[in-house]
């Protein structure tokens, strides 16, 4: 499959691997791109598996709706649905990066029927995130979230420093200009930002335990997630659970993509049996 639709909107897809293998959906966040899972993508399929990499809500013209509330996660997980069913998938192995595995949290508590695995990348479960704002520094890390929420001032800002921004927080520098070009077509930053703005809406509408098998890979310098979310989010999950910590940042998919792929292949693959 080359893309999926919902309405008024379409999602373009990365489809690669033995079109009959067990298929592993792979979600990026901000700002990343498709390409940001090319590497790990390509060792799955390596490993005889199926991936299936959609353009996000907001990324492209053909799927970027203006309304906060076309950002919650309840929607955005919804996608992630609608991709399956297009695919005819009664199940995927599902893997999110950052506001991709907000994502794939989603999908695994409200769609767990629909989740063989969960594997998720630097992002902790909503819940843990929010009570880890209260009771640790995450909540000094997050401030950009609040400011964020203002209307056009962040793109301003964000426009000017993106790339450079991206480099001092560990991504590579080729990835970096990558993505700035990308969010440089008009109307893209903000589509990427509105994730952020969807965050008030969202929290109306918790997410319970993941009961899924699961995998949360977490990279000790992240400079956005701290530790006490990671821990937190052990309450979270009531399924079989493992945390991979990394000597690393947050960019897992771009700069551990053989051990991002190890930890899926590991957890999928007593399943695929």
């Amino acid at each position: 499959m080359d893309h999926f639709v919902r309405p008024g909107l379409r999602f373009e897809v990365l489809d690669s691997g033995p079109a009959d293998a067990p298929a592993v959906v792979l979600l990026y966040g901000f700002p990343q791109q498709p390409s940001s899972f090319a590497a790990v993508a390509s060792r799955l399929n390596a490993a005889g598996l199926r991936t299936l990499t959609p353009s996000q809500r907001g990324y492209t013209r053909a799927a970027r709706p203006t309304r906060r509330r076309d950002y919650r996660t309840t929607v955005t997980a919804s996608d992630v649905v609608a991709l399956l069913d297009t695919a005819g998938l009664a199940q995927a192995h599902l893997v999110g990066h950052d506001w991709g595995g907000n994502q794939a949290w989603g999908v695994a508590g409200w769609h767990s029927d629909r989740v063989a695995t969960l594997t998720v990348l630097s992002t902790p479960h909503p819940a843990a995130f929010v009570k880890s704002l209260l009771t640790s520094k995450q909540g000094l890390r997050s401030w950009y979230m609040a400011l964020i929420q203002l209307p056009a001032l962040p793109e301003a800002l964000v426009r000017r420093t993106l790339a450079k921004s991206l480099v001092d927080n560990g991504l590579p520098a080729v990835f970096a200009d990558r993505y700035a070009e990308a969010m440089a077509e008009p109307g893209a930053l903000t589509g990427a930002l509105n994730w952020y703005r969807g965050i008030p809406l969202s929290m109306r509408e918790p997410l319970g335990t993941i009961k899924v098998p699961t995998s949360y890979i977490w990279g000790r310098h992240d400079f956005a997630l701290a530790r006490r979310a990671v821990e937190l989010t052990a309450d979270y999950v009531v399924g079989p659970y493992e945390v991979i910590e990394l000597e690393a940042g947050h960019w897992l998919p771009e700069t551990e993509p053989d051990a991002v792929a190890d930890a899926i292949l590991a957890r999928v693959e007593p399943t695929s049996r």
